[in-house]
C-alpha cells in the first residue's frame, strides 16, 4: 500500500474518534458519573467489591462515604498477592502486568497494576487520542508518511509467579498492536535493551537512517538521544538528519528547563510540541491544541477523579470532592479510581484547572517536596534515608540542608546540587557526596537508572553551608518559628540560588 494512502487512511480513522470526544466535552460529569457505576458493577464480586458492597452502592455519595482514599502503602499487601498470582483481589480479570516505579515510602521500588482493560482503553487508547487531535489542528501533517522515533523502555521485563514486572514504557512496547509497532523506531528490540551503554548507540545507529516525522518520550532522555544523533552525523541541526520531522510529543517532567534547548538543536520556529500527561497508573491529559500551555482531561479512559484541595501552605483539606466541585486556579491533589483496580488512590500529583468549560488542567507538582526534572523522581523520603545513612557512615551531623536540579545545558549532562550546613562535617566531603549518591541509588530505581554509568545525570555536587545560613534565609522570609520549614527539594532553583547568595 502506498504511503501517501496509509497516512490519508490513518489520518480519516483518527479523525473518526473526534465525535467521541465531543460526548464527554459536552456532558463531562455525566460521563463520570456513568463510569463510575461501571466500574463499580464490573467489580462487585471482587474481594475489594465484597468488602465493600460494591452491589449496593448507586451514586457518588454512598462511593465517597464508604470507600476510603488509599496510598500505595495502605494497598501494598494486596498488590503483593496479587503479583504472586492471586485474581479477582481489586479487579475482576487478571492482572498479568504491574509497572514498577520508585516513590514509595517504605520501598526503593512500587508495582502498580495494570490491566488488559487499563492497556486497551486508557494508554493505547490515549496513545490514538494525541494523534487524533494533533491531526485535526494540522490538516496537512505527513506524520504517518513516515516513523516515530520513540524512547522508552529502559528495563527489561521481569516474569514472576505468572505475572510480568517492569516499566511502563516496556510493557506498552511489548504489547503494542501491529499498526504502532508498524510505525515506530526504533524496533522493539532495541527499544527493550536493558543497557543504556548499548542502547543508546544502537538507536542512533537504527534510526538516523529512518524518514522520522516525530519524536515521543521524556525530555531529558531524548535530549541525550538526539544529542549523540548530531555528534554521530556531524549535523548541526535535526531537521538535517530527518528533514520531515514535524512534531515531539513529550512527557513526564517539566518541558521548561529544555524547550530552549529542543529549539536550539532544531532550528525552526515552526516546529511543534505537544504535551502528554500520564503515568504508571494511567494516562490522564493531552495536549488538544497548537501551542498550549494546558492539557485537556480525557474523561472516558476508564479513570473516575476525586480530587483534595490543598491549603495555603501546601497540605491535603480533608475534603474530597467529584470534578463537578473543581474551582479555577485552585490547587488540588488528585485521587483516582481506575479500571486496573486502584480504587479512590492518591497518586502524589497536583493540578491546577485552567478551564472548567472544558475541564484544562497544568500539572502543578507533587503533593510532596521531590526532583523529577530528570525523570528521577527523587522523593523527600528517599532523600532522608539516604543522608542518615551517609552521615552515619562519616561521622557527620546535619542541621539543614536543600537540593535543586543543575539543568542540561548543551550536550552537558545535569545533575543535582546539594547545600548542607553541618553540626558535625565529614572529614572528607568527597566521601560524603559518593555516599549520598550511592545511597540514594539504592533506595530509588529512577535515580539509579539515570545516574548509570553518569547516563542522564552526573554525579552530585555538595556546598557546605555556613553555620545559620538556613537560619538567615528563615529569617529573610519571615519565616522564623516552628511551623516553617526549609524546602528540602525543590524542581527549580529559586531557594537553592538564594541559599548560594546567602552563604559567603
Amino acid at each position: 500500500m502506498p504511503i501517501p494512502l496509509v497516512n490519508s487512511i490513518a489520518s480519516w480513522f483518527l479523525k473518526s474518534r473526534f465525535h467521541q470526544i465531543e460526548l464527554f466535552l459536552k456532558y463531562p460529569n455525566e460521563v463520570q458519573q456513568e463510569l463510575l457505576l461501571d466500574l463499580l458493577t464490573l467489580a462487585t464480586d471482587t474481594e475489594i467489591g465484597k468488602a465493600y458492597d460494591f452491589a449496593t452502592i448507586t451514586n457518588y455519595k454512598t462511593f465517597s462515604e464508604r470507600v476510603p482514599i488509599v496510598s500505595y502503602e495502605d494497598i501494598h499487601p494486596l498488590i503483593e498477592r496479587s503479583r504472586l498470582g492471586e485474581s479477582n483481589i481489586f479487579w475482576p480479570t487478571t492482572i498479568k502486568w504491574f509497572a514498577k516505579s520508585s516513590g514509595t515510602t517504605n520501598a526503593k521500588s512500587k508495582f502498580i497494576p495494570v490491566s488488559q482493560e487499563s492497556l486497551e482503553e486508557c494508554h493505547y487508547a490515549a496513545g490514538k487520542d494525541l494523534l487524533c487531535m494533533y491531526l485535526n489542528n494540522n490538516e496537512e501533517s505527513q506524520l504517518f508518511t513516515g516513523k516515530s522515533l520513540r524512547l522508552g523502555g529502559s528495563k527489561e521485563l521481569y516474569k514472576e509467579n505468572g505475572t510480568t514486572f517492569g516499566d511502563l514504557s516496556a510493557i506498552l512496547i511489548d504489547n503494542m498492536p501491529f499498526w504502532a509497532e508498524y510505525s515506530s523506531t526504533p524496533s522493539s528490540k532495541i527499544s527493550l535493551m536493558s543497557d543504556w551503554q548499548d542502547k543508546m548507540p544502537a538507536i542512533v545507529e537504527e534510526t538516523v537512517n529512518e524518514n522520522v516525522t516525530s519524536l515521543a518520550g521524556v525530555p531529558s532522555w531524548m535530549l541525550v538521544l538526539l544529542n549523540n544523533a548530531l555528534q554521530h552525523t556531524g549535523k548541526s541541526s535535526l531537521l538535517e538528519i530527518w528533514p520531515n520531522l514535524e512534531v515531539y510529543f513529550h512527557g513526564g517532567v517539566s518541558f521548561l528547563p529544555y524547550k530552549e534547548q529542543y529549539q536550539n538543536i532544531l532550528a525552526d520556529p515552526n516546529f511543534k510540541f505537544y504535551e502528554i500527561y500520564n503515568a504508571s497508573e494511567g494516562f490522564f491529559a493531552i495536549q488538544d491544541l497548537n501551542n498550549s500551555s494546558d492539557l485537556l482531561l480525557m474523561l472516558d479512559y476508564g479513570i473516575f477523579y476525586e480530587f483534595i484541595p490543598m491549603d495555603n501552605n501546601g497540605n491535603e483539606s480533608d475534603i474530597i470532592i467529584p470534578l463537578s466541585e473543581v474551582q479555577l486556579h485552585k490547587n488540588y491533589a488528585i485521587v483516582i479510581t481506575t479500571n486496573a483496580g486502584l480504587w479512590r488512590y492518591k497518586i502524589g500529583d497536583t493540578v491546577r484547572f485552567t478551564s472548567l468549560n472544558p475541564y484544562k488542567i497544568k500539572v502543578s507538582g507533587r503533593t510532596k517536596h521531590h526532583i523529577n526534572v530528570f525523570g528521577e523522581e527523587l522523593i523527600i523520603e528517599n532523600a532522608e534515608e539516604a543522608l542518615k545513612a551517609t552521615c552515619k557512615a562519616t561521622n557527620s551531623e546535619i542541621v539543614e540542608y536543600t537540593a535543586a536540579p543543575i539543568f542540561m545545558e548543551g550536550k552537558e549532562k545535569g545533575t543535582h546540587e546539594w547545600l548542607i550546613e553541618f553540626k558535625t562535617a565529614p572529614h572528607n566531603q568527597d566521601e560524603f557526596i559518593y555516599l549520598l549518591d550511592t545511597n540514594l541509588q539504592s533506595l530509588n530505581s529512577d535515580y539509579e537508572a539515570k545516574r548509570m554509568n553518569n547516563m542522564t545525570l552526573n554525579p552530585p555536587v555538595l556546598n557546605i553551608g555556613r553555620k545559620g545560613v538556613f537560619y538567615d534565609w528563615l529569617k529573610e522570609n519571615d519565616k522564623l518559628g516552628g511551623q516553617h520549614k526549609v524546602p528540602r527539594l525543590s524542581n527549580t532553583r529559586q531557594y537553592l540560588d538564594r541559599l548560594k547568595s546567602l552563604n559567603l
